[in-house]
C-alpha cells in the first residue's frame, strides 16, 4: 500500500463544504465512541458499530448527506482506537493504556471506493455525495495513470494550514530490486546525537525547531496581540485579522513537521540501501 498525496484546488464555497464534511465525519465517528461507552463495551464489536452508522443516519439528516462509505470509514476509525485499547491491555502496557477519546478538532474525511470519481486525464477529482463538494483539481508530480482504479482503496481529503490536500491509497506490491551490500549495522538511539551506529558514525540532532523558535516564538505574540478575551467570555467569533495571525503561526509549525519527517526519511533510505542487515534496540523512549 503506498500513499500519493496531491494539493487541490477550488473555490471557497467549495473549501467550507469539505469543513462541514470533516465537521460531520467527527460527528459519526464520537456517536459511535459514545455508544461503546454507553454499552460499557458490551456486545459491541467491529459489526455492531457498522450497523450504529447506518441508525446515525436515519436519525440525523445532515449525516445521511456524507457518503454511506465514509460513514462506515468513520465507525472504522472509531473501532481502530476502541481495538488499541484492548491490545494495550491484554499486553500490560505500563502507564496509560490509551482510552479512547473524543475527537475535538479533526483534520480529515475518508472515503473508500464510492462517493469519488476521477478525470479521464486523472488530473480532477468529483464527489457526488449530498455534500456537494463537486469537482477539485489535483495538484502534484504523481502520475496517477499508471493504476487501475479498482487499486484505489481509500481517498482521503485532509485539512493542513496551507490549504487542502487528497490522499490516495494505493494497493500495490512494490518490489525494489538492490545490490547486496554485504554490510551490517548496528544502531542506538542518543540524546546528545540523534543515532549512533557500531562503527562509531553518529548522525547530530538537526534541531529544525530550535532553529525556528525565534520565528515561532515572535508568530505567537502576534496572534496572542489579536485575541480578545471579551470576545471570547460573549462567545463571538474572533476578528479576521487573529485568523490570518493564527495561519500563519500554523503554517511555520507545519514547516518544522515537515523538515523533520524529510530528515527521517532520507536518512533511513540511506541506511536501508547501504546495509543488509539493521539491528536496533525496542527501546521504551516514552520511559
Amino acid at each position: 500500500m503506498i500513499i500519493y498525496e496531491f494539493k487541490v484546488k477550488g473555490k471557497k464555497e467549495q473549501y467550507k463544504v469539505i469543513d462541514e464534511a470533516i465537521r460531520t465525519y467527527q460527528f459519526i465517528q464520537n456517536k459511535c465512541l459514545r455508544y461503546w461507552m454507553e454499552n460499557n463495551g458490551k456486545k459491541v464489536d467491529k459489526y455492531a458499530l457498522n450497523k450504529y452508522f447506518a441508525v446515525l443516519a436515519a436519525e440525523f439528516p445532515f449525516a445521511k448527506t456524507l457518503n454511506s462509505m465514509a460513514r462506515q470509514s468513520a465507525a472504522e476509525r472509531a473501532w481502530s482506537a476502541i481495538s488499541r485499547f484492548y491490545d494495550n491491555c491484554k499486553k500490560k502496557v505500563k502507564g496509560n493504556k490509551g482510552f479512547p477519546k473524543f475527537k475535538r478538532y479533526s483534520r480529515s474525511v475518508e472515503y473508500k471506493t464510492s462517493g469519488w470519481k476521477l478525470s479521464k486525464t486523472r488530473k480532477a477529482i468529483t464527489f457526488s455525495d449530498k455534500k456537494n463538494i463537486g469537482t477539485l483539481k489535483l495538484k502534484g508530480t504523481y502520475d496517477l495513470n499508471y493504476y487501475d482504479l479498482k487499486q484505489i482503496k481509500r481517498v482521503r481529503l485532509v485539512r493542513r494550514a496551507d490549504g487542502y490536500y487528497a490522499q490516495f491509497a494505493i494497493d500495490i506490491n512494490l518490489q525494489v530490486e538492490t545490490q547486496p551490500t554485504k554490510q551490517m549495522i548496528g544502531i542506538d538511539l542518543g540524546l546528545r546525537y540523534f543515532i549512533a551506529d557500531d562503527k562509531g558514525n553518529m548522525e547530530p540532532c538537526p534541531q529544525f525547531y530550535r532553529k525556528s523558535q525565534k520565528q515561532l516564538n515572535r508568530a505567537n505574540r502576534k496572534k496572542s496581540k489579536k485575541y480578545d478575551k471579551a470576545i471570547r467570555q460573549a462567545k463571538q467569533p474572533q476578528s479576521n485579522n487573529y485568523h490570518k495571525a493564527r495561519n500563519r503561526y500554523a503554517r511555520k509549525h507545519l514547516r518544522v513537521s515537515r523538515q523533520r519527517k524529510e530528515y527521517c526519511k532520507r536518512l533511513a533510505y540511506c541506511v536501508v540501501q547501504s546495509n543488509d542487515l539493521i539491528a536496533y534496540e525496542d527501546l521504551n523512549v516514552k520511559g
